[in-house]
């Protein structure tokens, strides 16, 4: 038997590596296993980060095709797919290697291979090697993420039919790209593609895209991806991916119509959404999953069995996201240590980073029709904001949902120029139950794209001063 440890976490990425560093800061003997090369999980690796990263180059080389129409004349932009590559591989690279960093100055022992649980306070390390060590652990935290999800009959190969991964490396740009999925993961990367040069359809079995957001949001989402050239092929079930000498083929069917469709193309991005990751050696513990194949936990974090905790992607809380894993993780760390460790799942910001980006925090006005709940709304559109304006990126608008009776605010939901930073005013605001009247009587700095926010909250007493 090797080393002993007070905690042993299974899983590098962001909920994973944040906890063995909070462990480590409240003085708890801590290792954490990692099977990939690096740390960082699906996020840093071939995720949020790599995703991100492209996003921001792809809209910049959009820009600057479009720069005479802002009176700067240049020559001609051509694109250097593999440098941006380059570039977005040393963006990961430099990240991993600072949690690295981290683990070392935290004293946490970082145990390379793939983790599993021989039972409740022992763990085996198999290396690439294929060498088992195993560990003694007082607490066992899994972590371990999610991987890609796929439909029936649809088999990736990562080379004509890719997952995100795969999206995130391709050599050339595809002349056509079929994306399957209309949600988060499959708008950022039809957002690259498209901006990068590609013909983009996006096949979506709803009849709206981003499932799960506010239809206001979802509405003007797809008229402004419309207009940016990205096609849509909506209310659609796709029946069957073929690829016949490097080509793929997509057969899908209109639900309303009936109509059948068939489509050839170079690539096709399968984007439907991202499934639990973890051994069978869960199964064999009899820690309880849930009819989704999700661990279930309890408000403590702790699986069926007490000493083993679970957080992020594998368990059946909250939605899949890696700042949602990290407040888990810190969450564990506390309860582990004997503090009150907790996480607030109604108010997990969610953030599209395309160009608007999209955010959204709390309850959907769908939501509160369902649950009946009484409310207020306050809208104010970027068209009337006097930065967005001026740097013309007036796409967009911010809406607040507030209790019809209290007016504290119950969710918030923006498209426009830096969404995904603006919305922690309003989780802010939610997180100390604030009120419309808080926000609107709060000060913002002039020009500013916050300013929005304090219209929409005055626009839910209809007192707007700019529009």
């Amino acid at each position: 038997m090797s080393e002993e440890f007070e905690a042993v976490v299974i899983g590098g990425g962001p909920g994973g590596y944040v906890c063995a560093i909070r462990l480590a800061q409240l003085g708890i003997k801590t290792a954490c296993i990692e099977s990939r090369e690096t740390l960082g999980g699906t996020c840093l690796n071939v995720g949020c980060i790599p995703s991100k990263n492209l996003l921001n180059f792809s809209d910049n080389f959009h820009k600057a095709k479009h720069f005479s129409n802002l009176g700067i004349e240049i020559g001609e932009v051509k694109l250097n797919l593999a440098k941006m590559m380059k570039n977005k591989d040393k963006a990961v690279t430099i990240l991993t290697k600072g949690i690295e960093f981290l683990f070392k100055k935290n004293k946490i022992t970082h145990l390379k291979g793939k983790g599993s649980i021989l039972d409740k306070n022992t763990v085996t390390v198999t290396d690439n090697s294929g060498k088992k060590t195993n560990y003694k652990a007082k607490n066992i935290v899994i972590g371990t993420g999610s991987v890609p999800a796929t439909l029936e009959g649809i088999k990736i190969d990562e080379k004509t039919i890719v997952s995100s991964t795969g999206a995130l490396s391709f050599e050339k740009v595809p002349k056509e790209l079929i994306v399957i999925g209309g949600g988060y993961i499959g708008l950022e990367l039809s957002s690259v593609w498209k901006k990068l040069g590609s013909n983009v359809i996006v096949v979506e079995f709803l009849d709206h895209i981003i499932p799960g957001m506010d239809k206001d949001i979802s509405t003007e989402f797809l008229k402004i991806l419309h207009k940016q050239g990205i096609n849509f092929k909506l209310d659609s079930k796709v029946t069957a991916v073929t690829v016949v000498k490097n080509k793929a083929i997509v057969d899908f069917t209109n639900k309303k119509t009936a109509k059948r469709e068939r489509i050839e193309c170079d690539k096709v991005l399968v984007a439907v959404g991202r499934k639990s990751n973890f051994d069978e050696d869960i199964s064999k513990l009899n820690i309880k999953l849930d009819s989704q194949r999700k661990i279930e936990v309890n408000n403590r974090f702790e699986t069926s069995i007490k000493n083993i905790y679970a957080i992020g992607d594998v368990i059946n809380k909250g939605p899949m996201l890696a700042h949602k894993a990290e407040d888990e993780g810190i969450a564990v760390a506390e309860i582990i240590a004997g503090q009150a460790g907790h996480v607030n799942y109604n108010i997990i910001p969610a953030v599209i980073y395309t160009t608007p980006e999209v955010a959204s925090v709390g309850k959907t006005e769908q939501q509160l029709i369902k649950e009946k709940i009484n409310y207020k709304t306050g809208k104010f559109p970027f068209m009337a904001n006097s930065r967005a304006k001026a740097i013309n990126e007036s796409d967009g608008f911010v809406k607040i949902l507030v209790d019809q009776k209290t007016d504290k605010v119950l969710g918030a939901h923006i498209i426009g120029p830096h969404a995904g930073e603006m919305i922690a005013e309003l989780a802010v605001a939610m997180e100390f139950g604030a009120s419309s009247e808080d926000i609107a009587r709060t000060c913002h700095a002039h020009p500013t794209f916050s300013e929005a926010i304090k219209e929409a909250a005055l626009a839910v007493d209809k007192r707007t001063i700019h529009s």
